[in-house]
């Protein structure tokens, strides 16, 4: 007889996991906060991403009673159960946003290995998509102790960083805030950047088969949102000491570890963003190989998740390399907000409260046995 779930896999894995597709495409490099925050000003981007954070913790929390309720463990079962006949839209919708978002990663990991090492992108693209196929080939259980592991070593290095820029550039900080730029636009810069990254709430649900009840179900959705956005948060208070100019840097995180003077803390920060992207394209193409294994005769091997993963990172590869980094991030995310939008959290507030609600008044109306 298996252990009973832990606190742990109950209530914040779920959480983790989210923060796991949100933090490569949503705030790893910094590129992402200045082009959705940075133009509302400082005051404004803090109050976006809190925002985003609140947006985050809703959605998810309904999310996850609703994949609870229908046992949805996979993004397919979950849109059958909500869109019904119509569920192949999301589909489209979440192989745009695999695609844009491998292409993007592969662009970032060849900025970071071009700023270290003055490699060439090719080589960072390439270790990116070998540590992506490893994990995903290795199965669930691969999948979650990445979750867990990485998880510790990204807090970790957020909270140096944190403490070396306002132990440094502090006065700037609050010089940035004090001084009077109207916080304007960060309603629409946060429902954006929310839009496109909460899409990560049915990447994870795999990571919900450990969930008790519904009780568990809001819990984890409410914590995953401030376990996401709080380094998001962070990072974009230490910017704030470089606003504006830093709205013009490829890797913003880049930026400001170069004038924070420390090229060992440099280079472990770059190599978190390398295992932040990793992450991210870990659980968005899990999340593809779980959607397929569901409906086989027989749960996909080793091979076929590496044959799956292969063509998908091959395919993104190709659009990374013609579009470059900021051009993916400026037009491609803005798109893919709206889609996700239209296709999963509409329906989710609209048709997804509608069923729970029907399937509550049939479970209290049901004579007992």
């Amino acid at each position: 007889m298996s252990a009973a779930p832990s606190l742990f896999q109950r209530l914040i894995l779920p959480g983790l996991a989210f923060k796991a597709v949100v933090i490569g495409g949503g705030y790893a490099t910094g590129r992402e906060l200045v082009e959705y925050f940075m133009p509302s000003g400082p005051l404004g981007g803090l109050l976006g991403l809190a925002l985003v954070t609140a947006l985050w913790s809703g959605v998810c929390a309904l999310t996850f009673v609703f994949a609870h309720a229908t046992r949805s463990g996979n993004y397919l079962a979950f849109f059958k159960a909500l869109l019904g006949p119509f569920w192949p839209l999301f589909e489209i919708a979440y192989l745009l946003f695999l695609f844009l978002i491998l292409a993007v990663f592969g662009a970032a990991a060849g900025e970071i290995g071009a700023a270290l090492f003055g490699l060439p992108n090719l080589v960072g693209s390439a270790a990116l998509a070998l540590s992506i196929l490893v994990f995903t080939a290795l199965g669930q259980e691969s999948v979650e102790r990445l979750f867990k592991y990485a998880s510790l070593f990204l807090y970790l290095v957020y909270l140096v960083f944190v403490v070396m820029c306002f132990t440094q550039f502090g006065g700037d900080i609050l010089a940035g805030l004090d001084a009077g730029i109207p916080a304007t636009g960060w309603v629409s810069g946060g429902i954006t950047y929310a839009g496109y990254n909460v899409v990560g709430a049915v990447v994870i649900l795999p990571m919900l088969r450990h969930l008790t009840s519904r009780k568990d179900a809001v819990i984890a959705g409410a914590l995953a949102g401030p376990l996401a956005a709080l380094p998001a948060l962070l990072f974009f208070a230490c910017m704030i000491a470089f606003y504006p100019e830093i709205s013009g840097a490829a890797l913003p995180s880049n930026y400001i570890l170069e004038r924070l003077g420390s090229p060992v803390f440099q280079m472990a920060f770059q190599f978190m963003v390398f295992v932040a992207l990793v992450e991210t394209s870990v659980s968005a193409v899990h999340a593809v190989n779980e959607r397929i294994s569901a409906v086989r005769p027989q749960p996909i091997g080793v091979r076929t998740r590496l044959v799956i993963t292969s063509a998908l990172l091959l395919a993104a590869m190709v659009i990374a390399d013609r579009f470059g980094l900021i051009a993916l991030i400026a037009n491609g995310y803005r798109l893919l907000a709206f889609a996700i939008i239209a296709v999963f959290v509409l329906p989710l507030l609209t048709l997804g409260i509608w069923k729970l609600m029907r399937m509550a008044r049939e479970a209290s109306g049901a004579p007992s046995s």
